[in-house]
């Protein structure tokens, strides 16, 4: 069956679609065929990092992996029902198409939509991104601010907490399994570091997530995007870039460790997981 993997927070910036269109290759390198949908239909950055591979590759003269991409259509109906009834659809006839792919992996708006909330309902795994900050960490939990001590989830964790009620109530087998994962972390701020690990352990237990470490904070993603390539393209004898520092390479060990961090199951059709290849 296909595994979907949704990205999502409530805020932006977090890194949702370079994780997301890390993720994609790195599944699609292991020989899996991998869908991909952008609903953040405002923003489209997933969409665009795929757009600029593209004229990579057409301006290179390169050849690297694509996803099945599938657009949802928003709806302009006036009525709130209605509108979010089409959305539905639309939503559905999406996942549908892609029922050949081993993942489907749908990167959300930093916001709390009705597609968003249909991703969510939808995943087997879903993947928080949070930057290693007290500013993040109250999109997961408020915090007192006089005590410290957490005083209880916040919307977003509501909201994944809504989803996993919701399917189970619908018979879907298996339950959401949801992965925090920190992001952008620095060899610095050793203390902030210590407390905001301290506080997700805490929270980890009360509201059912797992953690996993994420990304450092390398300007090399950043690079990659314009051109549209993913630390996994680089590197190698055909690599259309090579790595230039031990830096880089660090950086694709973070890449398989979180892709083995998600216990994704090993689908048929595929071949070997980034995770047993690392």
């Amino acid at each position: 069956m296909t595994h979907v993997i949704v990205l999502g927070n409530e805020k932006g910036g977090s890194g949702k679609s370079t994780t997301a269109m890390h993720l994609i290759v790195a599944l699609m390198r292991s020989g899996y065929k991998v869908g991909a949908v952008d609903l953040d239909l405002r923003q489209g950055s997933l969409k665009r990092y795929i757009e600029n591979r593209k004229k990579f590759c057409e301006i290179k003269g390169k050849e690297l992996v694509f996803p099945t991409e599938v657009d949802v259509e928003p709806s302009s109906l006036d009525s709130r029902a209605e509108s979010q009834a089409k959305e539905s659809e639309n939503f559905k006839a999406a996942l549908q198409s892609l029922e050949g792919c081993d993942f489907v992996v749908i990167d959300c708006p930093g916001a709390n939509t009705h597609l968003s909330r249909l991703a969510h309902l939808h995943a087997d795994t879903i993947v928080t991104p949070l930057n290693d900050s007290f500013v993040d960490f109250d999109l997961l939990a408020r915090i007192d601010p006089e005590t410290g001590k957490v005083t209880g989830p916040s919307l977003y964790s509501e909201m994944v907490w809504t989803a996993r009620k919701q399917r189970a109530m619908t018979g879907v087998p298996g339950g959401i399994d949801w992965v925090v994962m920190r992001n952008r972390l620095s060899a610095t701020r050793a203390r902030n570091k210590k407390n905001m690990g301290d506080k997700l352990d805490e929270l980890s237990s009360r509201i059912g997530f797992r953690l996993a470490r994420g990304f450092g904070d390398r300007v090399i993603y950043r690079e990659l995007f314009p051109i549209g390539l993913t630390l996994l393209d680089l590197g190698g004898v055909d690599s259309p870039v090579r790595l230039t520092t031990m830096s880089h390479v660090t950086a694709r060990l973070e890449i398989r460790s979180l892709v083995a961090s998600l216990n994704l199951p090993q689908q048929e059709q595929g071949g070997e997981s980034e995770a047993a290849a690392a």
